[in-house]
C-alpha cells in the first residue's frame, strides 16, 4: 500500500518554521503584555514588606508578596508604582473577598 497523507484520518502536515530554536525561547519568555514586570518594580518601590499587615519578606518567602491595585485596573501601572501596594497573599485575599462581600450586602439592601 502506498503511503500518502489520506488514510483512516488525515495525517496533518508539519509546518516549518524559518526561526531558530533561541529566537523562538526568547520570544516565549517575553512578557505577555507591555509593562508585565511591575511587581518586580513595586517590590523595588516599596520594598519586601506587606503594606496591611506589616509582615516582613525575604528571598526565601518573597513569592508569598503580592500587588495589589489600589483602583482595581491591572492594566493601571504607572511608573512611580502610585496605584500599587504590596500585600501578603493572605492580606490580599481578604482586601478582595472584603469588596464581594461589600458588593453582595449593597445588593441586598437594594431589593428591601
Amino acid at each position: 500500500m502506498k503511503e500518502s497523507g489520506w488514510g483512516r484520518y488525515p495525517k496533518p502536515k508539519k509546518k516549518g518554521s524559518d526561526k531558530s530554536i533561541e529566537e523562538s525561547i526568547k520570544e516565549l519568555q517575553k512578557p505577555s503584555f507591555p509593562h508585565s514586570d511591575y511587581r518586580e518594580r513595586s517590590l523595588k518601590i516599596h520594598g519586601l514588606i506587606c503594606g496591611k499587615c506589616g509582615r516582613e519578606f525575604d528571598h526565601t518567602n518573597r513569592h508569598l508578596l503580592t500587588v495589589n491595585h489600589k483602583d482595581g485596573n491591572p492594566k493601571n501601572n504607572p511608573p512611580d508604582g502610585s496605584n500599587w501596594e504590596n500585600l501578603c497573599v493572605y492580606c490580599h485575599d481578604d482586601e478582595h473577598s472584603r469588596e464581594l462581600l461589600g458588593k453582595y450586602l449593597s445588593d441586598e439592601k437594594e431589593k428591601d
